[in-house]
C-alpha cells in the first residue's frame, strides 16, 4: 500500500483497509511519509510493515508541487524495491492524492506482472480548481493523470457514489471493476468517553472540530461565524476547541488573534485519540465548515463520520455528499455563508432535545450501514475480484468469508 499525504496509522482510512487485509491473511506493507508524530523509518504495528520516508516539503504553490511529487515518487519507488525484496508482493495498492503512482503502478505491472489498485480518494482536479479557482494547463494535466490511473488500475476502488460516477465518466473503467468502499470509522475506536468539563473553559457549551486545517476546509468562515456568535450576538458562554493541523494552520490562529477570539478558541493541534474524542464527546455539538466547492460537493469527509460515530449532532454547509453522509444528523448552512452557519450553531445549542435526537439518529446510522464493519466486506470482496480468474465480480455475489481466506497468502 502506497499513501503519500498521511503517514500510517495516522491516515485512518488506510490503517482500517491494512488491519482487515492482514485479518483476511494477506501480507501488508505499508509505504508512508513520516511525520505527525511516526518518524520511524520501520515499524512492524499489528504485523504490518510500515516503511516511512521523508518529505520535507508539505506542497502549497504550484511550484512546491515539483519539489514534493518528485521526491515522493523517489522514496516510493527505492521503498518498493526493498519490499520487492524482502518481502515480495502481488499488488500495489495506491491511495491518491497526488495521481502518481501509476508511475510505480505500469513499471511494476511491466517488469513484476503486478496488479494495480486504485483507492480514489481525492478528486485532485477539483481540489486544485478549489485552491487555485482556475482550469489552466495544470488543471488538464491533473485530469490526463487521473485517466492514466484509471487505466492502469485492474480495479478501482470509490468513497462514496459520485467518486464511483467519476471511475465510470472520466476514468472509463468498467462498472464491475469499482467498487464503492465508504471511510466508515471503526467503532471500537472511534467511541464515546466520559466529558471533561476543561474542554469547556469555564463555559456552559462547547462545540468541536477535528480535521486539516487548509484553505479548502473553510477554517476561516468558522472564524467568522465565531466572530457573529461571540461580538453580534454577544454569545460568551459557547468554547470552540478546533484539533488538527495542516499548511493553513499559522495563518487560521493569527485570523484567530487578530478577530479577538482568542479566549473563545482552542487550537490543539494534533492531538491523541483519547484527548480527542473526549474533547469531542464533551462537545454539545460539531462542525463542518469545507466550502462548498466541487471537490467538498463530491467528497465524503471522515470528520463527519467521527462525528455520527460519537453521537454528535452537526452544522456543515449543504454539500451533496456531506447531506448523504449524515442526513437528519446535520442541519445544512446556505452555500459559505458564515452568518447563516452561526445562526444554525445558535439553534442547536439552543435546543438540547433536538440535539439528543440528531445525536442518537447519526450513531444508529453509523451502526446500521456505515461503520467500517459494513465496508470491510467491501474491501475483501474488492480484493477477491482482483486475484480472482474473473476480476470484477460483484461484491454482491462474493461470499466474504471464502474470499477472503487465500490458499497461499497474497502480499500488498
Amino acid at each position: 500500500m502506497i499513501v503519500e499525504n498521511l503517514p500510517v496509522p495516522f491516515d485512518r482510512r488506510v490503517w482500517c483497509e491494512a488491519t482487515s487485509l492482514r485479518k483476511a491473511g494477506y501480507e501488508v506493507a505499508v509505504i508512508c511519509p513520516k511525520g505527525r508524530g511516526h518518524d520511524a523509518s520501520y515499524e512492524l504495528l499489528e504485523d504490518i510493515h510500515i516503511y516511512r520516508h521523508p518529505l520535507p516539503v508539505e506542497a502549497r504553490g504550484i511550484a512546491a508541487y515539483f519539489i514534493e511529487y518528485p521526491t515522493a515518487l523517489f522514496w516510493e519507488l527505492l521503498l518498493a524495491v526493498k519490499v520487492a525484496w524482502k518481502h515480495g508482493f502481488d499488488a500495489i495498492h495506491a491511495c491518491n492524492p497526488p495521481d502518481l503512482i501509476f508511475l510505480l503502478g505500469i513499471l511494476f505491472k511491466l517488469f513484476g506482472r503486478k496488479r494495480f489498485i486504485f483507492d480514489h480518494h481525492d478528486v485532485n482536479p477539483e481540489l486544485y480548481e478549489a485552491k487555485f479557482g482556475r482550469k489552466d494547463v495544470f488543471w488538464k494535466l491533473l485530469r490526463l493523470v487521473e485517466f492514466l490511473t484509471f487505466k492502469t488500475a485492474d480495479i478501482s476502488i470509490a468513497t462514496n457514489e459520485s467518486y464511483r460516477d467519476i471511475a465510470l465518466g472520466r476514468g472509463g473503467m468498467p462498472a464491475d471493476r469499482v467498487f464503492i468502499v465508504r471511510s466508515g470509522p471503526n467503532l471500537q475506536r472511534v467511541r464515546p468517553r466520559p466529558a471533561d468539563p476543561a474542554w469547556r473553559n469555564g463555559r456552559r457549551f462547547s462545540v468541536g472540530y477535528i480535521g486539516v486545517i487548509g484553505e479548502s476546509e473553510g477554517l476561516d468562515l468558522l472564524l467568522q461565524s465565531i466572530d457573529h456568535i461571540v461580538h453580534q450576538l454577544g454569545r460568551t458562554d459557547i468554547q470552540f476547541n478546533i484539533a488538527g493541523t495542516g499548511p493553513a494552520w499559522n495563518a487560521i490562529v493569527k485570523l484567530s488573534e487578530a478577530m479577538n477570539l482568542s479566549d473563545f478558541v482552542t487550537f490543539t493541534g494534533s492531538i491523541g485519540d483519547e484527548a480527542l474524542f473526549t474533547m469531542l464527546s464533551t462537545a454539545d455539538l460539531c462542525v463542518n465548515p469545507d466550502r462548498v466547492t466541487p471537490m467538498n460537493d463530491i467528497s465524503t469527509m471522515n470528520k463527519i463520520m467521527e462525528y455520527m460515530a460519537l453521537g454528535k449532532p452537526i452544522v456543515q454547509y449543504d454539500v451533496r455528499e456531506g447531506r448523504r453522509s449524515a442526513l437528519d444528523a446535520s442541519l445544512y448552512a446556505v452555500k459559505n455563508d458564515p452568518i447563516d452557519f452561526s445562526n444554525k450553531i445558535i439553534e442547536l445549542i439552543d435546543a438540547p432535545e433536538q440535539r439528543e435526537a440528531m445525536g442518537q439518529y447519526g450513531r444508529q446510522r453509523l451502526e446500521k450501514s456505515l461503520s467500517w464493519d459494513h465496508e470491510e466486506p467491501k474491501l475483501l470482496a474488492a480484493y477477491e475480484a482482483l486475484f480472482s480468474q474473473t476480476p470484477g465480480r460483484s461484491p454482491v455475489a462474493v461470499e466474504p468469508t471464502r474470499a477472503v481466506r487465500p490458499s497461499s497468502p497474497r502480499s500488498i
